[in-house]
């Protein structure tokens, strides 16, 4: 049986993730596998207590949380969360399921270098509700999009993209559980492309 060799760890990643982290567990799992060219040095969020949160601190993995409540303005929220992410010194930030719109602190402090996965292929069916949006407009094809984030909602630079097929009897449950699984193979890919510098 032949052994596979973990692949060198050249990327120093900060992943922010709001939910449930499957996408996060993936990059967790490959990290531990040896299948991922980084490291996580830390995972942030925008909730206290999430399932994201808990996943990181099972692996080891330092977490930060950096809340936008009513008595905190989104330009103030968005440097607590530029110089959280700063103090981790990381070459890329991968946003995983992070449901909040970074500001132009943030972005401007690291472009090109913030990732996202969107549950479509760009530029159809931008926003919150792109699965559901696919079925209503009955589209035959779905799939998932890994971009670098800009100041728009889903209009970065599309870095690459991952056909789904639907299927007749597809709901939106079923069908956004099929493009997860094919974004958290493809969120893998995607950072060891960039370590390799295959991605520019």
């Amino acid at each position: 049986m032949t052994m596979s060799v973990p692949l060198k760890k050249t990327l120093r990643l900060v992943v922010l993730a709001s939910g449930e982290g499957t996408l996060l567990q993936a990059l967790i799992d490959a990290e531990a596998e040896g299948r991922l060219a980084g490291w996580i040095v830390a995972v942030g969020s925008d909730r206290e207590n999430t399932r994201a949160e808990q996943r990181a601190k099972t692996a080891g993995i330092p977490t930060f949380v950096r809340t936008l409540h009513k008595d905190l303005s989104r330009a103030d929220w968005d440097l607590q969360v530029a110089d959280a992410i700063a103090a981790y010194q990381p070459d890329f930030i991968i946003c995983a399921g992070f449901m909040k719109i970074l500001g132009p602190v943030t972005l401007a402090a690291y472009p090109e270098r913030i990732i996202n996965s969107h549950p479509s292929l760009l530029p159809l069916h931008p926003g919150a509700h792109a699965v559901r949006d696919a079925l209503e407009a009955g589209e035959e094809v779905s799939g998932c999009t890994i971009f670098t984030i800009d100041a728009g909602v889903d209009t970065g630079e599309i870095i690459q993209q991952w056909p789904v097929p639907i299927m007749e009897d597809d709901t939106e449950a079923t069908l956004h559980e099929r493009i997860k699984k094919v974004e958290r193979k493809a969120l893998v890919e995607v950072i060891n492309e960039l370590a390799s510098g295959d991605v520019s």
